[in-house]
């Protein structure tokens, strides 16, 4: 089964044409040119809910019943209804319909079910598209119905920085749909306004960010399936923008998603791309964090010598970085991140001992946001726990449980249970009992 047909759906809207009255209409067509069509309201909800594309000619019927209704000629690729995809790369113009289209819809449908993450191929094939030619020459739009200027470019640039600190102090659950509105609302019509070449790239890099931001609280949210395609999303407008380092930072986050899902392989292969495709424009703040997710695969994978020489680069970065010069994006890698990463990479290959002093370090380093220190006290606390020092394990769990209230993150909640698990696995003492019983408290979790 095909995806619903957000572009249709979209199109159908911005013309004030109901379900009805578009079928009527390509009946008429029809019969105009000796074609016995009889659609009705039903077949154009199949069109949209199913992504089913009609028989024939039918697809350019639409695409003309839809342009007298509109002040621009529609075509197949507008309607979600080309039938080969081919070709050098996603059209910018395409991909910007397609993006607005789905804000418009994860903003009408966010109770819906959750789109599957694609797999394979087709989660290559933009990082592909990103790394290679054909770049963007022009982005510049001329066709809007509004001119967007400089001022609405650092509107997005400020919008994207407080919903990123909500997201930091809440969690993505709460965060996500005001993100998703904003996007709907204040995005899409001033990326498909009309703007110069100049003007079009930093607008790109601006919605880009808000993109990447709304798949980061997606993913937080465990919506797979959506967070990856706005980060695809992200990443086209990346490519448009000119900026590699950005591009880069966009696949750190496919790559940490990656790592999420347990596709361990993928990750390599996404940070490789990222290190090689934005050699030169990578922050290393970056380079750390894509080393020190490559480390954590490795070591998932059982790779030793590789997770150690991604952790080496890693450090030799982490002595670079100078937070005055980087990039926006780049904010979450604070002090004591690199130690945290490496103490999960070294609790994966079993040395516990340098897995713990490291998850010391990242815990007593200064400047952490809430959310940063709760990830650092669920590694510490499940390392003590693998150590067998449960008492300790479970104080500082109930540190974690104390500074994690309030927020609404699947990833939080997971990192929770995980630290109950770790702990009751070894012990059935009363620090493991009552720690147990508070996170039953908290998440509603049944007792084990």
């Amino acid at each position: 089964m095909r995806e619903p047909n957000i572009l249709l759906d979209a199109i159908l809207s911005e013309a004030g044409m109901s379900h009805e009255g578009l079928a009527a209409r390509v009946n008429q067509l029809g019969q105009r040119d000796g074609l016995g069509l009889l659609y009705d309201h039903a077949s154009v909800r199949r069109w949209i809910r199913d992504g089913t594309i009609p028989r024939g000619k039918v697809p350019e019927l639409i695409c003309e019943a839809l342009t007298t209704r509109l002040p621009r000629r529609v075509v197949l690729s507008d309607i979600g209804m080309e039938r080969n995809e081919g070709g050098d790369g996603t059209p910018l113009a395409a991909a910007v319909d397609r993006a607005a289209a789905m804000w418009r819809n994860d903003r009408r449908s966010e109770d819906q079910p959750d789109a599957r993450p694609v797999e394979g191929p087709p989660a290559v094939m933009p990082v592909f598209e990103w790394e290679n030619p054909p770049d963007d020459l022009d982005v510049g739009r001329l066709d809007g119905l509004s001119r967007v200027d400089q001022g609405q470019v650092e509107i997005l640039r400020a919008a994207r920085s407080r919903y990123e600190q909500m997201y930091r102090a809440v969690g993505g659950i709460p965060v996500r749909p005001r993100l998703t509105a904003f996007l709907d609302s204040q995005a899409a019509p001033l990326i498909k306004g009309s703007y110069d070449d100049r003007t079009g790239r930093q607008l790109h890099r601006a919605v880009g960010g808000l993109a990447a931001l709304a798949g980061i609280c997606a993913y937080d949210a465990d919506r797979q399936g959506t967070a990856q395609r706005y980060f695809f999303q992200a990443l086209r407008m990346a490519k448009a923008s000119g900026e590699r380092g950005f591009g880069g930072y966009v696949i750190a986050l496919l790559a940490n998603q990656a790592m999420c899902r347990g596709l361990y392989r993928q990750v390599i292969q996404y940070t490789e791309t990222a290190l090689r495709g934005a050699a030169g424009d990578l922050s290393p703040a970056l380079i750390m964090d894509l080393s020190t997710l490559q480390a954590r695969a490795y070591a998932r994978m059982g790779d030793r010598a590789g997770c150690h020489a991604s952790m080496g680069r890693a450090d030799e970065m982490a002595a670079r970085i100078r937070p005055s010069e980087e990039p926006a994006e780049t904010g979450y890698v604070q002090p004591g991140l690199l130690h945290v990463q490496h103490a999960e990479a070294l609790r994966s290959l079993g040395d516990l001992s340098a897995a713990y002093a490291h998850a010391e370090q990242a815990v007593a380093a200064p400047g952490t946001h809430q959310r940063g220190r709760v990830h650092r006290l669920a590694t510490l606390a499940t390392i003590l726990a693998g150590q067998g020092n449960v008492e300790q394990a479970a104080d500082i769990g109930n540190v974690m449980l104390n500074l994690a209230e309030g927020m609404e993150s699947r990833r939080i909640t997971d990192r929770i249970s995980g630290v109950r698990s770790a702990v009751c696995a070894v012990s059935d003492g009363t620090a493991a009992r009552e720690l147990s019983e508070r996170v039953g408290d908290i998440l509603g979790i049944p007792l084990l």
